[in-house]
Formats: C-alpha cells, sequence, structure tokens
C-alpha cells in the first residue's frame, strides 16, 4: 500500500489531495504568509479525514507560488548582475515593443536588478569563440565591489551560450569568493539572445534564495511530522527533487498551474478517448485567476516564450494563459459607467464580502452567493461559513453605483461579465492558435471553475464539459500522477541544409546526457528531441521532434506541416536550426481511485437564477451521488472544495471515479 499527497498553494487556499488504500480525501485550507506553515496544517486536516497519522505518508509532492510571489510582489533577493563590459544597460534596454502599443503613458517594468548593482567585466566572446579571456584577479576585485547586502549574483556574458569557458571561469571565482548563490546564464538557459538569456538568469538568481529558504522551512517542518522529503513540481509539468529545484530555481515559476493541466489531462483522459475529442481546453478558476491551457495528443501544450509582469523567462513551460478573473475578482464601475471585473482580487484576508471578515467590496463569489449557486448553509472548504447578507449588501451598493435595479441585476452583470473574459481566454488558446474549440472538452476545475463552465462551452458551441471530482484540489490532484521531467537546450544556429549532421548527433547525445544526469532512474527515462526551427529571415521559431536520428529532409517536411497548421501557410525558402532540446521523463505509477456512493445524495432545493430566470434547482452532495447517475438541469451539485452547477439546458453523468460529464439537451 502506497499513501501519497499532493499540496498545492494558491492565492487564497492551500488545497490538499491524499490517496489512502484507494481512497481519495481531499482539503482545503487558508494560505499562510508562511506557506509551508499552510502546507503542513493541510496535511494534518487530510490526515485526520483519512484515519491515519503524516507519518504514514509515503510520498510527498509539492507545488508552490513562492517564485512567481516573488516576481510579481517584487520582494525577491537583493541581486547582482555581472556581464561583458559595455552591456550592463541589456536588462533596461530590453525590446523595442511596447507594453500597450497604444498607450502614451505605459510604462515598461523596472529590471529585477537596478543599474548600481551590474557590473562590468573585461572580457570578449563571440559566437565563434573566446577572444579575450577573462582574468580571475579581475573577476576577485569585482567580488569586492559587490555590496554585501547582495543575496545573489547572476553571471551573463556576452554568447556564452555558445562558448561558455569564461562565464565558467567568472562563476567559479564567484562562488569561491562569495557566500551567495551565483546563476550563471550557461547554466540557466543555454540559448542565444541576450536580453532574453540575461533576463531569465535574473530571475533565477531573484528567486533562488527564496526558494533555497523556503524549502528548508518546509523540509524541517514536514521531517518534525514524519512526512517524506517533498519533491516539487516544476512549470514544464514535470516534478524533481528538492536539491534539483534549489539548483534551478526558475523552473518553478508556475509550479501551481502547471500541476492543475497534469490533474485535468489525468482526470478527463479516459473521457476525450471515448467521445474521439481532438484534445481539451483546461479552465482553472481560482480566487485569484483563471488559466486557460490546451492538451493535445494527451499531452499538454508547451512554451518557452512566457513573460511574467513584463520579464521575459524563456525556460519550457506548459503553456498557460492567465487572466485576473477568479472568486475573488472585484467588481467595480469604471469611469464611463461600464461594469468591470478584476484584475484586483479580495485575498483570503479579509477576501470576498461573504466571507465574513470584513471585506465590503463586492467579488465573483459574492455574486454567485446571490444567484443562488453557493447556497446559505454552504461552508467553503468545509469551514468558512458565508455571510449571504453581507453579499447582497455589496451587490446592492454595486447595483447603485452601476445604475442597476437590484442586487440580483448586479450579480448577473458580474456573471456574465466575468464569462466574457474567459470566454475571451479560451479563444486566445484554441481559436487564435488555429484550433477549433468545437473539437475539444472543456474540463473545468478550481474552486469557481465548475460554476462557470457550462455557460463558457455553450459560449464557444463546445458540447462536452468534465468535471473531475476533486476540482475544487485538481492542481493538487495532478501532483500525484505527474511525471519526473527534465530538460536541456543549445542553441546551434546553421541552415538545416547545410546542418553536419555528426555536429548536430553530437549535441543531442550531450543534451540527451545532462537530462539523464538529472533524473533519479535513468533506466526507466523516456527521452524526446526536438528541433526549433524556422524560415531563414523569420525571428520565432517552431519547434518540431527529431526522432531517433537526425534527418534534414524529413524535418523539414515536419517543420513545414507545423508551419502550415500555426500559419496556414509554407513558403519555399531555406529552413534554419536555431535550438536543439531534449527531455526526459519517467513515469510514475498511476494510483487509481474510485467513488462508491452511497447515502442520501439529494440535500432539497434552493432557488438560483439563470439568465434572470429563477428556477428551483436540485441541490446534491456530490461525493453521495452513484457511479452511472444522470443529473438533469437546473442543479447544484455541493462538495467542500467546489460547487458544480447544471444550467437548465444540460445535464450530468456520474463517472466510476466521479467525474461528471456534461452535455448539452434533455436528460
Amino acid at each position: 500500500m502506497t499513501t501519497r499527497v499532493g499540496v498545492d498553494v494558491g492565492g487564497t487556499f492551500t488545497d490538499v489531495t491524499l490517496v489512502h488504500d484507494g481512497e481519495l480525501v481531499t482539503a482545503k485550507v487558508p494560505s499562510t504568509a508562511d506557506q509551508s506553515e499552510g502546507v503542513m496544517d493541510g496535511i494534518r486536516k487530510a490526515c485526520t479525514e483519512a484515519g491515519i497519522e503524516p507519518s504514514d505518508i509515503d510520498e510527498f509532492v509539492h507545488a508552490m507560488t513562492v517564485s512567481v510571489n516573488a516576481l510579481l510582489e517584487r520582494n525577491g533577493a537583493t541581486t547582482a548582475l555581472v556581464t561583458t563590459e559595455g552591456f550592463r544597460d541589456v536588462l533596461e534596454i530590453g525590446r523595442q515593443d511596447r507594453p500597450k502599443l497604444y498607450d502614451i503613458e505605459a510604462e515598461k517594468s523596472l529590471p529585477l536588478v537596478p543599474r548600481r548593482r551590474r557590473f562590468e567585466l573585461r572580457e570578449r566572446t563571440t559566437a565563434d569563440g573566446v577572444e579575450v579571456p577573462v582574468e580571475p584577479s579581475e573577476v576577485r576585485s569585482l567580488a569586492g565591489d559587490i555590496p554585501s547586502d547582495v543575496d545573489s549574483v547572476a553571471v551573463s556574458l556576452l554568447h556564452a551560450y555558445a562558448h561558455p569557458e569564461n562565464e565558467q571561469r567568472v562563476a567559479e571565482v564567484l562562488r569561491d569568493e562569495l557566500d551567495v548563490p551565483v546563476s550563471a546564464s550557461h547554466e540557466v538557459l543555454a540559448e542565444f539572445r541576450e536580453y532574453e538569456r540575461t533576463a531569465t538568469t535574473a530571475v533565477d538568481a531573484y528567486v533562488t534564495p527564496k526558494i533555497d529558504d523556503y524549502i528548508s522551512r518546509l523540509e524541517e517542518r514536514a521531517a518534525a511530522a514524519g512526512v517524506p522529503e517533498p519533491r516539487i513540481m516544476q512549470s514544464n509539468g514535470g516534478i524533481a527533487d528538492a536539491r534539483t529545484v534549489r539548483e534551478h530555481a526558475v523552473t518553478t515559476v508556475l509550479s501551481g498551474p502547471a500541476a492543475g493541466v497534469v490533474g485535468a489531462n489525468r482526470a478527463a483522459g479516459s473521457v476525450r478517448d471515448e467521445r474521439d475529442l481532438e484534445g481539451l481546453v483546461t479552465f482553472d478558476m481560482g480566487g485569484t485567476s483563471s488559466d486557460v491551457s490546451l492538451v493535445r495528443g494527451g499531452r499538454a501544450e508547451r512554451t518557452t516564450d512566457t513573460d511574467i509582469d513584463g520579464i521575459p523567462i524563456r525556460t519550457p513551460m506548459v503553456d498557460i494563459h492567465t487572466i485576473g478573473s477568479g472568486g475573488g475578482s472585484v467588481a467595480w464601475v469604471d469611469a464611463g459607467g461600464a461594469l468591470r471585473v478584476g484584475p484586483e482580487s479580495a485575498g483570503s484576508e479579509p477576501g470576498p464580502a461573504c466571507y465574513g471578515k470584513g471585506g465590503e467590496r463586492p467579488t465573483i463569489t459574492d455574486a454567485n452567493v446571490v444567484l443562488g449557486y453557493i447556497g446559505e448553509s454552504t461552508a467553503l472548504g468545509g469551514e468558512l461559513e458565508l455571510d449571504v447578507a453581507a453579499a447582497r449588501e455589496a451587490l446592492a451598493n454595486l447595483a447603485d453605483e452601476a445604475g442597476l435595479d437590484s442586487p440580483l441585476a448586479a450579480a448577473q452583470g458580474v456573471y456574465r461579465v466575468a464569462n466574457a473574459k474567459m470566454t475571451r481566454a479560451i479563444r486566445e488558446v484554441t481559436v487564435e492558435q488555429g484550433f477549433d474549440p468545437r473539437a475539444y472538452g472543456l474540463v473545468a476545475f478550481g474552486g469557481a471553475g465548475p460554476m462557470h463552465a457550462a455557460d463558457l462551452a455553450d459560449a464557444l458551441d463546445m458540447d462536452t464539459v468534465v468535471l473531475p471530482l476533486p476540482g475544487g484540489v485538481l492542481s493538487s490532484y495532478g501532483l500525484l500522477d505527474a511525471d519526473e521531467q527534465h530538460d536541456a537546450v543549445r542553441t546551434h544556429l546553421t541552415l538545416l541544409a547545410a546542418a553536419d549532421p555528426d555536429a548536430v548527433e553530437d549535441i543531442l547525445d550531450d543534451l540527451v546526457a545532462d537530462v539523464l544526469s538529472e533524473v533519479d532512474t535513468p533506466d526507466a527515462a523516456q527521452v524526446r528531441t526536438v528541433a526549433d526551427l524556422r524560415y531563414e529571415g523569420q525571428s520565432f521559431e517552431l519547434s518540431v521532434p527529431v526522432g531517433e536520428t537526425f534527418d534534414a529532409a524529413t524535418l523539414r517536411e515536419r517543420f513545414h506541416d507545423e508551419h502550415e497548421r500555426a500559419y496556414g501557410y509554407t513558403i519555399d525558402e531555406a529552413v534554419e536550426i536555431v535550438n536543439l532540446r531534449a527531455t526526459a521523463s519517467v513515469e510514475r505509477s498511476v494510483m487509481d481511485t474510485t467513488l462508491s456512493g452511497g447515502g442520501e445524495a439529494s440535500l432539497g432545493t434552493r432557488t438560483a437564477y439563470f439568465d434572470g430566470t429563477a428556477y428551483e434547482a436540485t441541490v446534491y452532495d456530490r461525493r453521495a451521488l452513484a457511479p452511472g447517475s444522470t443529473i438533469g438541469g437546473p442543479a447544484v451539485l455541493e462538495q467542500n472544495e467546489s460547487t458544480a452547477v447544471v444550467p437548465p439546458s444540460w445535464c450530468g453523468t456520474v463517472e466510476a471515479d466521479g467525474t461528471l460529464v456534461l452535455t448539452e439537451g434533455d436528460q
């Protein structure tokens, strides 16, 4: 018997999923300022419900928001940057694109490292090799100039992605001279494009002390409770041990959202296959934001082109589109009298008005309370009792400000505006990327996602909605089944037709060796190699699989096919290799769970409003529903961590594992 626990920290709640002897136990507790305290609170709560001790846990997997919070709140480490003479201002200059094209007052985000902590070294490396070797004595002298309050150092020298010898010497000397972490660009991101490589290396240095400090506290608390050392979810959708994450902290920036996509793929995979869907759109609506992603061919779409708060990060990540529209998003009226929702969030303290913690501004959660989707007796997370009167008062104030005639009208408006924002987000990852959403299933999760899913699907003409049983904690559920995964990349700029097969194979062999050195069991690893290709003269690339052996003609055809799919055309131009990549993954055994159901599932009825019309909706205890049960709308399915809504024109079927599959039409 194996007992696994997954814990995901969100902005409002910390979610826990525990599987013990085939039984699925979930828990949700408020997030804490020191996230490790909330993590252990959640583990203890789940263990109590399962009737076990924390020391009975065999495996602990964790997703966190330490890195992304440090970037968004700008409270990471005090970081210094060492770079080539003449390139001190690369972080400041950035690219010529504007954050908002038509806003003359738009400002770029400030660099993580201010100019006074950016230092230059006399050295020169070109794409062809080292021209001016670095002098160790100059590096030692520079180390003495770095202020004593600096917590970490980033090193990014010109063309170190191709010839890292100078950068290796600099990093080695700084590690000897300074008692702080040193992030070297050839270790963080061995790719060309000076600005992006430097920015990504700066991010790694900026978050490394935070990650190291947090993991140390968590390991201490876990060890004191007899819980194993945590394994950490990375942004690429795979897990790694704590040591690896400490050495590559930048890989944790989208830790939690990536876990949600993994969980959605796992929970809805059988539905996708049964209904012959092309893939899945995952929709995670939490307390602060909503995350949308795409799963094709059983694998989450990945990207190496992500910006967070205006900072480019070029490590492999699950491709996730995030908008500021979560359950705690505040509704407001703009200067033109239009109703708006988000991106500001009420958070967990004080939270939405219905939390009864002193919050007065209306949120999406308050609107769902007024609409009857969340009932007066509902206890969020199984503990937090709602203040319905406070929610109505907050919506009444919003109605007065917006010129609406009632709190109900304001609630309906908030619901529609929020749904419109989320519909646009789904269009961005489907229609705007060349995919037809009608051929996909919508997997909705998060505390609020299942309340909005059917309306979103209706707006997009999607006829299948999948609501996993642990939907309110699906990111933590995804942690239990995530594979171990590691990535490596190296720039190799050459025309595909002129590429030396032996040189390409040598680089791929080195990359494969790098990723295999990171996995716990290399013999069990599956390795994929890809090439980033582009037409000569383009400034962007598309990734195509290399296969077992490098073959230029085959790669060219694959690139044409991918370019046609992505952009609708191909051209008869030379194709260029830009980067070569390798990924090693080790599959972990899946922990199957089943839903037995039992007891009285129906909890009565309550008035709920759909499109402004009042209905008597049947309320169900979702965990009491037996597999095979059919639910006709209007209905509300309650459980501790989330609430699912079935509109009047939809019906749902309960699968063996408790997943609810909604389709439009009569029961």
